[in-house]
């Protein structure tokens, strides 16, 4: 199957059986989001969904997080990975956005990434999620699938050559909606140990199930006539 040809069968499948896709984080405000992505670096979002009402009540605001300590945030984060180096993000983070941005947060890469804690794809997500950006996120999900599914070639080894293909070959659109379709179908069925091949969608159009999952399935059966 010719990429472009995949393309268009991947994206009409999302289209007609995800509909609707958005971030699975809480928030109510970009500040909030900033906060609950941060968090969810090498961490589920449901576990930063269940710490974060408390931070959010009690940090509401850039100005009253940047009066905070990294010790006194660690307090409400401690479940999350990477405790230590989050809370010390989070502050600063807040700090700069006070005293840089007049408590707004950004808009573009450029600033975003100043920001501590952030790094290229938490920009993304933000850019993508809050203000309807044309922006790919690449987390770990989004890496997995679209090496499966073969949207993106082996050669792309990196997040940011990952991000490179999928723009290129996404409709700008939908790249806001392609982010969260590749996301979703990494974390409930493409999962990385156990991916669930029998019942994915996906399957007449996915490079890995074509090539490695349906051949070693009927391997045996073959042997066995």
């Amino acid at each position: 199957m010719r990429k472009t040809e995949r393309y268009e069968k991947v994206i009409a499948w999302f289209q007609e059986n995800m509909p609707v896709a958005e971030t699975e984080l809480h928030y109510n405000n970009p500040y909030e989001l900033l906060i609950a992505v941060i968090l969810s670096a090498q961490c589920t979002d449901k576990r930063v969904n269940i710490i974060t009402p408390p931070l959010y009540k009690d940090f509401p605001t850039p100005e009253i997080l940047a009066e905070s300590t990294p010790e006194v945030v660690f307090e409400y984060i401690r479940s999350v990975s990477y405790p230590n180096n989050k809370a010390k993000h989070l502050v600063g983070m807040a700090k700069m956005l006070v005293k840089d941005f007049n408590s707004e947060v950004p808009d573009n890469m450029e600033d975003l990434i100043k920001l501590p804690g952030v790094g290229r794809k938490t920009a993304n997500v933000i850019q993508s999620v809050v203000f309807n950006k044309a922006a790919m996120a690449v987390d770990t999900h989004v890496f997995r699938v679209s090496h499966r599914i073969g949207l993106v070639s082996d050669s792309c080894k990196t997040p940011f050559s990952v991000e490179k293909e999928l723009m290129k070959n996404i409709p700008e659109s939908l790249v806001a909606k392609a982010h969260h379709w590749l996301i979703l179908h990494g974390r409930y069925v493409c999962q990385a140990r156990t991916p669930k091949c029998d019942t994915c969608g996906l399957q007449m159009m996915c490079k890995y199930f074509c090539n490695t999952y349906k051949v070693a399935k009927e391997a045996p059966k073959a042997k066995n006539k």
